[in-house]
């Protein structure tokens, strides 16, 4: 099963402006409605294609949170396997929250020392010495997050999530309409997002951590 490109099945580029989209999603429906062509078995299917992609690519905001998740520079091929989809779209949820945390520390270096200060404190309780013990930092990190992350980031990271899903499910990695299993599939990209703060954290201690 490949990947859907919603710009493909709108028959739009991606650089197309929300008005082209709209017109496009027009133009097909009025094309494909099941009651222009009664002779034609695949109508009510491409219907649903064309509302899926409509309504992720028509909405700005989930446009650019597909954007995200779909592309980095350049589209890429394909993949068959939707554990290799579902894969990839964590990984760039973790990527999104690591680079997202690594960025907020990085402009707080006061911060990053103080915190330092605490984990050297408590790495050394645990251990005996000092040294850059990750469960100490990672669950650090996790305690403080309630205080680095704004109520905005935290609405951001819910449209990824949101869109990620809908991605997924269309892409047949869920059954459409089992909620327990999408639910399931929410919780997962969720963590994926938290373990890539956590690590954003952690990044940036690192790079400011220096033995005594």
């Amino acid at each position: 099963m490949a990947r859907m490109n919603y710009y493909q099945m709108l028959g739009v580029s991606r650089d197309a402006s929300d008005e082209e989209i709209k017109k496009a999603y027009r133009k097909l429906v009025f094309e494909h409605h099941p009651d222009r062509n009664p002779h034609k078995t695949d109508s009510e299917a491409r219907i649903r294609e064309i509302n899926v992609a409509y309504e992720i690519i028509g909405d700005p905001e989930k446009r650019r949170s597909y954007d995200r998740l779909s592309w980095g520079d350049e589209p890429r091929a394909a993949s068959a396997d939707p554990e290799l989809i579902l894969n990839e779209i964590e990984q760039k949820l973790f990527d999104e929250g690591r680079k997202e945390m690594f960025a907020i520390m990085m402009q707080n270096v006061a911060r990053v020392k103080d915190e330092l200060k605490i984990i050297r404190a408590q790495t050394i309780q645990a251990q005996g010495y000092d040294s850059f013990f990750e469960p100490v930092v990672h669950t650090r990190a996790s305690d403080i997050m309630g205080d680095l992350v704004t109520d905005e980031m935290e609405s951001r990271k819910h449209r990824l999530v949101e869109v990620a899903t809908e991605m997924l499910v269309s892409q047949g990695v869920v059954k459409k309409g089992d909620e327990r299993e999408i639910r399931s599939l929410r919780s997962r990209l969720e963590e994926s997002s938290q373990k890539g703060r956590v690590h954003g954290v952690a990044s940036a201690l690192e790079l400011f951590y220096e033995r005594r």
